[in-house]
C-alpha cells in the first residue's frame, strides 16, 4: 500500500474522530441507519399483529406485540470520499448485506439515512434485478435503463458487454436457463461497463470461475485507478486488502472499527476465531479502542519510521527499532507461542534480509494441555495483508504429531529462500491441533515478527517475488 493509500486511509471514515470533510468530496454518507425485522412465530402471529393491537387501540389498552424485534442494522454511521475503495467485512449475518441494499435503495431504513453523490452501479444478490423471462440481451437493456443510460448508450456499449460476460449464444436465451456463473457474468459486465461513479459489490464474485474473478477484479482496479467510488463486500481478507485503501467491520448490526484496512481485516479475523467464552470479551475491547486502533493507521506502511531503502546499505543486520506494532494475538488457554524470530543460518538473529538468501523462521511453542494431531505454521505477508506465501510442518492430519503432554515445548523451524524484492514483509505463526473433535487453531499470532529485503545488486526483478530474470534479447537491423 502506498504512502498516499495510507493519508486515504487515514483521512476517510472520520465521524469515530470528529473531523470535517467537505460535502462536495463526499460520495457516500450513512447517518445513524437502523433496520429492525418484525420476526413472526407463526402466520397466525402475524394475523394476530395486524387485527389486534388496533382493536386494543380502540379499547383504550395498550396494543399487544405479536412479534420479536431482530436488529439487522444498529445506528451506523460513516462517510466515504469520493475516489476511495472501501470494504466492508464481518461475519454471516453481522448486516453487510442489509447494509448495502439500504445504500443501493432497494432497502427501506427503519431508522437513519443515506446520501450518495453519483451513479451508482451495484452487484449485489445473485441476478438482483433481472426478469428470468426476459433474455440476457433483454435484460441487459433493462438494468442499464435503471441506471439511467438511454437506449443509444447501451447500443454503443452492448458489443462490450456481451464481450466481458462472454456467455456466447446464452445472451439470446432466457436468463432461467443460466448457471449462476452466468448470472455473475452478465450482472457484472453490466456494472461495470456504465461508466458507474460509484460501484458496489456483494459476495456475489465469489460464483464465478477463477479466470472471470480475476478479469472482474482487474477492472475494479482500473475504475479505482480512474477515480470511482468502490464499496466492496468480501469474507476475504485477501480481497479487501488487495482492493481497498479502508475497511469497515460489522459485528450483529454494528460498526465496530473502521480504518487501515490490513488492521480491520486482522480485528475480523482475530474475533472470527475467537472462541465462545472469549468472543463477547474481544469484541468489547475493540469496540472499546476505536480511536487506539485508527491511529495505528501508518503501521500498516512503516512498522516504525525507517531510512529509505537508498540508505541502507545490503547486508543483514538486526534492528531492534524494527516492530510489528500491529501483532494481532488469537488468545487460547491450550499453547502459546513464544520468541518468534527470523536467523541467519549461522543463527545470527536478523530482520534485515538480503534478497536470495535463506533464513530460519523460529518459535517456540508452550503447550498448557495434553492435545492431539499437532502441525505448525508460517506465512509472510505484504504490508498490506497480500498473502505471498507460507508452509506448514506436515502435509496432513496422518502426518502431523500424534500426541503432546500438558507442560510440552516444542522448537520450530522453517527455513526458506528469501525470494522476495526490496520491500516490508510481515510473517505468521501458528499451532493447529484437534480441540473439541475438530481440526483448529490452539494458538496464532498475526504479524509475529516484521523484515525489510535489501538488494546487494540492483537487478532486473518487478513486483513482489524475485524470480532472479536473466534478460536475453537478441533483434537484427535493416537499413
Amino acid at each position: 500500500m502506498s504512502s498516499n493509500q495510507n493519508s486515504n486511509a487515514t483521512d476517510s471514515l472520520r465521524e469515530g474522530l470528529g473531523e470535517q470533510v467537505n460535502a462536495g468530496d463526499i460520495a457516500i454518507r450513512v447517518s445513524n441507519l437502523s433496520k429492525c425485522y418484525q420476526i413472526y412465530s407463526t402466520p397466525r402471529e402475524r394475523l394476530k399483529q395486524f387485527i389486534f393491537p388496533r382493536m386494543q387501540r380502540l379499547a383504550g389498552q395498550t396494543p399487544k406485540q405479536y412479534f420479536r424485534e431482530f436488529w439487522a442494522l444498529k445506528d451506523v454511521s460513516f462517510e466515504i470520499k469520493k475516489g476511495e475503495s472501501v470494504g466492508i467485512i464481518g461475519r454471516n449475518g453481522s448486516g453487510k448485506s442489509t447494509l448495502l441494499q439500504i445504500i443501493c435503495g432497494t432497502l427501506t431504513p427503519t431508522s437513519g439515512s443515506v446520501e450518495s453523490n453519483g451513479r451508482v452501479a451495484a452487484l449485489l444478490e445473485l441476478g438482483s434485478g433481472f426478469n428470468p423471462e426476459f433474455t440476457g440481451r433483454e435484460n441487459v437493456y433493462m438494468n442499464a435503463a435503471i441506471l439511467g443510460l438511454s437506449k443509444e448508450e447501451v447500443d454503443e456499449r452492448f458489443a462490450d458487454i456481451a464481450a466481458f460476460a462472454d456467455i456466447g449464444e446464452f445472451i439470446e436465451r432466457p436468463v432461467k436457463s443460466y448457471s449462476s456463473g452466468m448470472y455473475v457474468r452478465l450482472a457484472f459486465a453490466v456494472a461495470i461497463n456504465v461508466d458507474a461513479e460509484i460501484l458496489i459489490v456483494d459476495e456475489a464474485l465469489s460464483v464465478g470461475d477463477e479466470l472471470f474473478q480475476r478479469k472482474c477484479f482487474s477492472r475494479i482496479e482500473g475504475l479505482r485507478n480512474k477515480g470511482a467510488t468502490i464499496l466492496f463486500v468480501s469474507h476475504s481478507g485477501s480481497h479487501i486488502t488487495q482492493l481497498c485503501n479502508c475497511a469497515i467491520l460489522l459485528d450483529e448490526g454494528e460498526k465496530l472499527v473502521s480504518g487501515d484496512s490490513k488492521r480491520v481485516v486482522d480485528l475480523y479475523q482475530k474475533l472470527l476465531y475467537s472462541s465462545k467464552d472469549t468472543h463477547a470479551e474481544t469484541r468489547q475491547l475493540i469496540i472499546d479502542s476505536p480511536k487506539t486502533i485508527e491511529n495505528q493507521v501508518d503501521y500498516a506502511g512503516h512498522a516504525v519510521p525507517l531510512e529509505p531503502f537508498s540508505l541502507l546499505s545490503a547486508h543483514e543486520s538486526f534492528n531492534p527499532a524494527l516492530k510489528p506494532y500491529s501483532t494481532t494475538e488469537y488468545e487460547s488457554d491450550l499453547a502459546s507461542i513464544e520468541c518468534p524470530e527470523i536467523r541467519t543460518l549461522n543463527g545470527e538473529r536478523v530482520n534485515h534480509l538480503i534478497t536470495g538468501r535463506t533464513y530460519k523462521f523460529i518459535y517456540s511453542v508452550r503447550f498448557f494441555q495434553e492435545v492431539t494431531q499437532v502441525r505448525f505454521g508460517m506465512l509472510i505477508k505484504t504490508i498490506s495483508g497480500v498473502e505471498i506465501g507460507g508452509a506448514i510442518s506436515a502435509r496432513s492430519v496422518a502426518d502431523s504429531i500424534e500426541k503432546l503432554t500438558e507442560g510440552s515445548r516444542v522448537q520450530v523451524e522453517f527455513e526458506f529462500c528469501c525470494s522476495l524484492n526490496q520491500a516490508v514483509y510481515f510473517i505468521n505463526a501458528g499451532v493447529i491441533g484437534i480441540n473439541n473433535g475438530m481440526e483448529s487453531y490452539l494458538h496464532r499470532l498475526v504479524d509475529a515478527d516484521v523484515f525489510r529485503v535489501l538488494a546487494e545488486n540492483e537487478g532486473y526483478s518487478l513486483g513482489i517475488v524475485n524470480f532472479d530474470p536473466q534478460a536475453k534479447v537478441s533483434y537484427e537491423c535493416r537499413s
